[in-house]
């Protein structure tokens, strides 16, 4: 008896598991409600930036202009924790422009004198220190969204440079039918389609540039977003020249190692065929 309920065993079990897969495969499911974002939400922009491509470098004008509208509007709400104001330099700033720069952004301390928590002058080794103490203070002042740090902004989005300037251009009045939660806007670039944030870029001359260029909704956001491209990527412009460089090393190492193997076994063949002829 027990052998036979031994044997009978794992047939039983495996009839249970078919009979709970056929049951999960006809029974009858709850209607799935589609998610009404997806027919609002946008693709980024297609819009070109002098980064995009192997061959692709910085502008060093557009990367200031870009600085000055981070630094004039969006830092208000944004960090940029992994840049250093020394890192600056690669955008052309003198080091006395730096440390001006650096001095304004003041950074917490400890006064030796107190032991009390301080504020001190930045300094060109300093980060770029946000707006906020902490997250629960910036929480606080957004109505609990989270501003984001911006240092590596374009890295973290797909299409990073065209995914910010449509972010920062794509602000529209909602579509007959949805509804915009208070405290929230209508951006169809944003996943959730509703976001926190509001336009940063509201107006044509809102940033003052000092080399000529206008300074349309369009222009700052292209420039700003070329600025952000820097910040996640400062040394794009020596890794593609890097690779450049080693694609043509390996190209030729590779022609030269078919040259060797083409005169290596041709001397190989004539002293086989020779070989043939003699024995003959």
């Amino acid at each position: 008896m027990g052998r036979l309920i031994a044997f009978l065993a794992p047939f039983a079990i495996g009839g249970v598991f078919v009979l709970a897969l056929l049951v999960g495969a006809f029974m009858p499911r709850d209607a799935v409600t589609p998610d009404p974002t997806l027919a609002l939400h946008k693709e980024a922009k297609e819009v070109s930036f002098q980064s995009d491509g192997p061959f692709g470098t910085y502008d060093r004008a557009q990367l200031q202009r870009g600085f000055k509208v981070y630094r004039e509007v969006c830092s208000a709400c944004h960090s940029l924790h992994q840049v250093a104001f020394r890192d600056l330099a690669a955008l052309g700033f003198t080091q006395a422009e730096i440390k001006a720069i650096a001095k304004t952004n003041e950074q917490p301390t400890i006064d030796e004198k107190t032991g009390e928590p301080a504020m001190r002058p930045g300094l060109p080794s300093d980060k770029f220190y946000g707006p906020y103490a902490n997250e629960v203070a910036a929480r606080a002042a957004n109505n609990n969204a989270l501003p984001p740090d911006l240092s590596l902004m374009t890295k973290a989005r797909e299409h990073g440079n065209r995914y910010v300037y449509s972010l920062l251009t794509g602000y529209a009045n909602a579509p007959a039918g949805w509804k915009v939660p208070d405290g929230l806007n209508y951006n169809p670039y944003f996943k959730s389609i509703n976001i926190a944030m509001p336009a940063p870029l509201a107006s044509e001359g809102q940033v003052e540039y000092t080399d000529g260029t206008k300074p349309t909704v369009d222009q700052m956001a292209k420039d700003v977003a070329a600025f952000l491209t820097w910040t996640a990527e400062p040394k794009l412009v020596e890794r593609h020249r890097t690779g450049f460089g080693a694609v043509i090393f390996l190209l030729i190492m590779t022609g030269l190692g078919y040259l060797s193997y083409r005169r290596v076994w041709a001397e190989i063949k004539y002293k086989t065929k020779k070989g043939e002829v003699a024995s003959a």
